[in-house]
């Protein structure tokens, strides 16, 4: 069962990050903790778990010439060194506090884009 709705919650990411560009991460974690897991392996299975995703919404974005490489790059050549930073502090943040760390990410991240779109109409 618990296959099952992992490869559900994977259809599911999908359609989002297709549709709307949102990290698998946003669906992953919480799932996963859902389905048992720790928070801090919640997260680290989410990377792993989006790297097909990633390269399938790139593949299918630049088919009409939506990405920026550029910027891509430097984002993602800046981010490495974090992500190793970041790994290294989930490692030591207890595990309460790494939830609610996640979950203040998340709610900043909802204000961030339902302020943006207040005001643009349908």
């Amino acid at each position: 069962m618990t296959y099952v709705l992992a490869a559900v919650l994977g259809v599911l990411a999908g359609i989002f990050s297709g549709l709307f560009g949102v990290g698998g991460g946003i669906l992953f974690v919480p799932t996963l903790t859902w389905l048992g897991l720790t928070q801090l392996h919640a997260e680290a299975t989410s990377l792993l778990a989006i790297i097909p995703t990633v390269l399938v919404g790139v593949w299918r974005q630049q088919r009409y010439g939506n990405v920026r490489w550029r910027g891509a790059a430097v984002i993602g050549v800046a981010s490495v060194g974090a992500a190793f930073g970041g790994a290294a502090v989930a490692e030591t943040v207890p595990e309460a506090t790494l939830r609610k760390l996640f979950a203040c990410v998340l709610l900043v991240t909802a204000g961030q884009i339902a302020w943006r779109a207040r005001g643009k109409g349908t």
